[in-house]
């Protein structure tokens, strides 16, 4: 019979994985087909990316592959703000790569991690350590002397990434917050935060004359360029669900860290992916300082959740000890 322990801490581990290479296969093909095809919009491709969600998810309730509850009236206001956060999430994100080297782009996403500490200090109650805080500290401080030294400068791709940081440390708390009080259920959230934005999404689009510059683009003829956009359509799917499973198996700030260490690979692939990384010493200092600070919070981090659950199992053991010694 398998331990129930074991399998919580396998989806743990599992979905904080899954989570991650799913986060680093989006960066990559959203960087290809914006940077490197110089696709004209990101607005466009977040639209293909709810749609995306949409299909999939429709598809897989009606050949009952998974479940969620039908629509009805209390849905929206249940789950609101999650879908404008999803949405503007998804928007910013892309904006930021399109704008941004992926070093740059790695580096600034880490004050997500500041933000969501702040926000589970107020909202959930959750006060991480005095080294947790160190680790944090030492990552934003090496993403601002990055940024100082910042030879391909954007100014709006660093406001896209600082919005996105916001929305994305929001996201986590409120999806937390929403799977533990909410009966919609993980897949539930997903369809119906791409369901309520994408007639917003879409005039959105049009209004800003992105539509037709998307589909003017002169690729589409191109069979690899196809491949890759539908590929970022449906990994916005994929990450959107791993996003949300990893959150409801770990936590909020956990979500948050795996997506920065995931950019640590994003990081050093990132100089070489797209050609618009201009190297400067300073930069590339900064820029280390902040991986340090984040395999140094994920050291802390996972130690801390050892040695809690070293202590469980002793407190487990006294009160067994305990009813044992009443019993004689």
């Amino acid at each position: 019979m398998a331990d129930p322990g074991s399998a919580t801490q396998f989806m743990k581990i599992g979905s904080a994985l899954f989570y991650g290479f799913s986060s680093f296969m989006i960066t990559v093909v959203n960087k290809t087909v914006l940077t490197t095809y110089k696709f004209p919009s990101f607005l466009v491709l977040s639209l293909g990316q709810l749609f995306a969600s949409v299909i999939v998810l429709s598809f897989g309730k009606q050949m009952k592959f998974i479940s969620y509850p039908s629509f009805h009236l209390d849905i929206p206001k249940k789950i609101f703000p999650l879908p404008l956060i999803f949405l503007g999430n998804m928007m910013f994100g892309l904006g930021g790569t399109q704008a941004l080297s992926l070093p740059m782009f790695a580096a600034l996403r880490r004050f997500s991690i500041l933000m969501t500490m702040l926000l589970e200090m107020k909202l959930l109650q959750i006060r991480p350590s005095f080294a947790v805080q160190i680790s944090v500290y030492s990552m934003i401080g090496g993403a601002l002397l990055a940024a100082s030294d910042d030879l391909s400068f954007n100014l709006h791709g660093y406001v896209y990434v600082m919005l996105t940081n916001i929305l994305t440390a929001a996201n986590g708390v409120f999806v937390k917050k929403k799977l533990e009080t909410v009966d919609l259920g993980r897949y539930g959230l997903m369809f119906y935060n791409s369901l309520f934005m994408l007639v917003p999404a879409l005039l959105g689009t049009w209004i800003a004359g992105d539509l037709q510059l998307g589909i003017e683009f002169s690729y589409w003829n191109d069979p690899v360029f196809v491949v890759q956009f539908i590929l970022s359509c449906i990994m916005g799917f994929i990450l959107t669900y791993s996003t949300i499973l990893c959150t409801q198996y770990n936590s909020a700030l956990t979500t948050t860290i795996v997506g920065c260490l995931k950019n640590i690979s994003i990081t050093y692939i990132g100089m070489f992916i797209g050609g618009d990384y201009v190297f400067s010493w300073l930069n590339c200092i900064g820029i280390n300082i902040s991986v340090m600070g984040s395999l140094l919070y994920t050291y802390v981090t996972f130690r801390r959740k050892q040695i809690k659950q070293v202590q469980k199992s002793d407190d487990q053991m006294h009160l067994l000890n305990s009813s044992k010694t009443e019993t004689v």
